[in-house]
């Protein structure tokens, strides 16, 4: 079967490599001016207050379902909608080539959004964590499985000395090896990221565990589940089983409105 991420991560390496050509990091920082100085929101502390946790996902397509809402205005209709809608979060998608979004959707949202912004792309670099500060996110995804856990230390460091947070993905038990105390929160991925098939049921399955080695290690990051929610009961046994952050995209973006979608859904959540 093809690994889908094999393919996603080649050519994430030369989109940076080009990205990195023609601004150079030292331009990139002085483009940033103010937004640099901006307070970040805290993701970690915002789901956790939060009692629907929900990260709502602004993405126009992806591998496995291709394209979803190809014409979404990002800055006009959606990112507005869902914080409207209750959002405790939203998760914005940069990568043009697999998923339709771009830098410039992060860019547009932090000017319209007052709650906070995940970079959700498949941060290989550092020059990528500088990009994400300057243009507007308050947290970063860092995938286990494109990762090495020495790599995912010096990014989660990095990334909070420019004062955002940290989510890291994991799939896998083993993959629990990347957990280091930069990690604000600690997400499981129910799409398994080499075939995109979808089973919710891997939350259940690591939480056990997730909360045991945070345990072990002394820390205490915020649990995630991402994908393949479509109903609130399924949230509720997730809550139950300790998770506090549910990342909803296709459910929404599928539709043709999804802030009013993710109105319905969070309004049908248990109080």
């Amino acid at each position: 079967m093809k690994d889908i991420l094999q393919d996603i991560i080649a050519n994430k390496r030369i989109e940076v490599d080009r990205q990195k050509q023609a601004v150079q990091l030292r331009t990139l920082l002085a483009l940033g001016g103010e937004r640099l100085e901006r307070t970040t929101y805290s993701m970690r502390a915002s789901l956790a207050a939060s009692s629907s946790g929900i990260i709502a996902e602004f993405k126009r397509k992806s591998p496995s379902k291709g394209w979803l809402h190809p014409d979404a205005a990002i800055p006009d209709i959606i990112i507005p909608a869902y914080q409207q809608a209750g959002a405790s979060a939203c998760s914005v998608l940069t990568d043009p080539q697999f998923f339709g979004g771009s830098l410039g959707d992060l860019c547009q949202a932090r000017k319209l959004a007052e709650i906070p912004l995940l970079r959700k792309d498949f941060i290989i670099d550092e020059y990528q964590v500088y990009q994400a500060r300057v243009m507007g996110a308050d947290a970063i995804l860092l995938i286990a499985a494109c990762l090495t856990p020495d790599q995912c230390l010096s990014l989660a460091e990095l990334a909070h000395t420019l004062q955002l947070e940290t989510l890291l993905e994991i799939h896998s038990e083993s993959e629990l090896g990347h957990l280091n105390p930069h990690i604000d929160m600690l997400g499981v991925n129910n799409r398994n990221l080499g075939t995109f098939h979808t089973d919710v049921e891997n939350s259940f399955r690591l939480a056990e565990i997730m909360q045991e080695v945070s345990k072990e290690k002394d820390l205490a990051p915020l649990l995630v589940s991402e994908s393949g929610i479509s109903d609130t009961a399924t949230v509720s046994r997730l809550r139950e089983a300790g998770f506090r952050g549910f990342l909803i995209g296709v459910t929404c973006m599928k539709t043709e409105e999804p802030g009013d979608t993710l109105s319905a859904f969070i309004g049908g959540l248990p109080c």
